[in-house]
């Protein structure tokens, strides 16, 4: 049996942030349990809900030399739907309501966590064949299996994955103290190791040290060799190009189903979408207090509020994107500008705008089931998840054509009457209103072939089946 550990800063459903939580939560249950043990660790947030931290259960407790501090490290336990979590116990670095704070705090909270992950195996007897590890905070995993690790027996021989979940966050402090913090001898801070541009790099340590790397889709993949994709790590991607894997990340079918989703208004199914959809519409359309007419084309966005999910197009032509028949419905928060920008639009169109500007896991259900077509506009996008549930919910995908987002939506085709969504190419707002509007058109005057994009889209399987089997093969590569 081949065992198998995920590590990673957020895991769902204990703690979130972004869609790196999602996958460490889902993809575990998706393995083949004959042939897999794969079990996840994780800090042991004060943040983390209650209901969860009364389920734990103690195991151990021991002191880790971290550079020149000696700080406790607990270790507690539960299984949920059939994996095992670990839990990384320290008040010092996981206390406060936010999981993340400032970056500096971050380097060193991250860097004693990777090195308790080691330092826990053999004190719970378990031994992974292979430490998958998941974006920046646990860059320094395959650095330290590499280092100070080597020496004892039971790590000899463990293999290490580095899969990227977005490349531009990537852990950067200055050399000295991340020296300092992270126990590690000077010969690792090198331009060929951890150093880039005269910092140090959490997770540029971690693909320069791990036997395979991955990222979530496979544009993405070929994105990240480029300067434009690549956040100045392109060359070292380049150089490890053998060894780089694209995976397209999957979605929890069970959660995302609209056939038994107890938070939307009226379920459907692919069978009954035509009758049954529109239901959720209206349902939206009277809860937000928008015009109720089943004739406006109505858009929905759910998303972190910042450049690289392409706002900056849509501020540019959202006074043409707000026409008459259209309603647009956005969930999110992020920069102050784009919650201004669509505040200020629902003041001055309150019966075709919706500004909610906040994060609420109901309403996101609710506008996945009630919208026409959902926009997503990225400048780059690894996978993305929101364009993956709306296919499920029947809700038209307008996507620019870049990461995960080329890989998951196939752009309409008139003439031979395929595709599940709306594409465009160029990084242009006008190519986008284009896009949007050829949208409406089929919407509005083909609405056999509006239906038949829906009937495609829900038929497309993007579950979590699909991807641990290509996790599977990679793990048996290795």
């Amino acid at each position: 049996m081949k065992k198998v550990l995920f590590v990673a800063s957020e895991c769902v459903p204990f703690v979130k942030t972004g869609g790196l939580a999602d996958v460490v939560g889902s993809l575990p249950k998706y393995f083949n349990k004959k042939e897999y043990d794969v079990r996840v660790m994780i800090p042991k947030y004060t943040a983390i809900p209650d209901e969860y931290k009364n389920q734990m259960q103690y195991l151990t407790h021991f002191y880790l030399e971290l550079a020149w501090r000696k700080q406790y490290v607990g270790v507690f336990q539960m299984e949920l739907n059939g994996v095992l979590f670990y839990f990384i116990d320290n008040e010092f670095y996981f206390s406060g309501d936010r999981i993340y704070g400032e970056i500096y705090q971050d380097i060193e909270r991250y860097a004693f966590f990777d090195r308790a992950v080691l330092s826990t195996l053999p004190l719970i007897d378990f031994r992974p064949d292979i430490i998958h590890c998941h974006d920046w905070q646990t860059g320094l995993i395959p650095v330290y299996l590499n280092d100070s690790f080597q020496q004892g027996e039971f790590y000899r021989g463990i293999k290490s994955i580095m899969t990227i979940h977005n490349l531009k966050f990537q852990g950067i402090w200055d050399k000295k103290t991340v020296m300092d913090t992270a126990g590690l001898d000077a010969y690792y801070f090198s331009a060929d190791k951890l150093e880039a541009y005269g910092d140090a790099n959490y997770l540029k340590g971690g693909l320069v040290y791990a036997d395979q790397i991955t990222t979530v889709s496979e544009t993405y993949a070929e994105e990240i060799k480029t300067p434009f994709y690549g956040e100045k790590l392109d060359g070292l991607i380049n150089a490890r190009a053998g060894c780089l894997t694209g995976i397209v990340n999957g979605l929890d079918y069970d959660e995302y189903n609209p056939a038994s989703d107890p938070l939307i208004y009226v379920n459907y199914d692919a069978r009954t979408f035509r009758k049954e959809k529109i239901k959720n519409k209206r349902a939206l359309q009277k809860e937000l207090g928008l015009a109720q007419d089943d004739r406006k084309f109505m858009i929905g966005i759910v998303s972190r509020l910042t450049d690289q999910k392409g706002f900056d197009l849509i501020d540019y032509v959202i006074e043409e994107i707000c026409s008459e028949d259209t309603q647009l419905v956005v969930l999110g928060t992020g920069e102050e500008k784009y919650e201004h920008l669509f505040r200020h639009y629902a003041w001055k169109y309150p019966d075709r705008v919706s500004a909610n500007i906040y994060y609420s896991n109901e309403r996101s259900h609710k506008i996945y089931a009630s919208c026409d077509a959902f926009l997503m506009p990225s400048l780059f996008e690894p996978c993305g998840l929101s364009q993956l549930m709306s296919l499920r919910y029947g809700t038209v995908p307008i996507v620019r054509e870049t990461g995960g987002l080329c890989d998951t939506v196939e752009p309409y085709n008139e003439y031979e009457s395929k595709g599940t969504g709306f594409s465009f190419r160029n990084y242009n707002a006008h190519e986008m209103l284009h896009t949007i509007r050829y949208a409406k058109d089929v919407y509005f005057n083909r609405k056999r072939e509006w239906n038949k994009l829906i009937d495609r889209g829900m038929q497309k399987d993007f579950s979590w089946k699909n991807s641990a089997k290509k996790y599977e093969e990679l793990y048996n590569r290795m």
